[in-house]
């Protein structure tokens, strides 16, 4: 199978319940107008680092 050139491409490749697709489809270049969102979204971002992201978005 060739690989997905984006991370769009990767998760259409997911099933629907896959957590990255669902971040994917609901959060992931949206834009944020609330303070709390964002917060909430740079608190994700800065506790990424070294983990992978199934163990964040669970």
């Amino acid at each position: 199978m060739e690989q997905p050139k984006s991370y769009c491409e990767a998760v259409e490749r997911m099933d629907k319940t896959n957590m990255h697709r669902i971040y994917h489809d609901q959060a992931y270049g949206f834009p944020i107008h609330d303070d709390n969102e964002l917060f909430e979204r740079l608190v994700l971002e800065i506790n990424q680092a070294g983990l992978g992201w199934t163990t964040i978005l669970n």
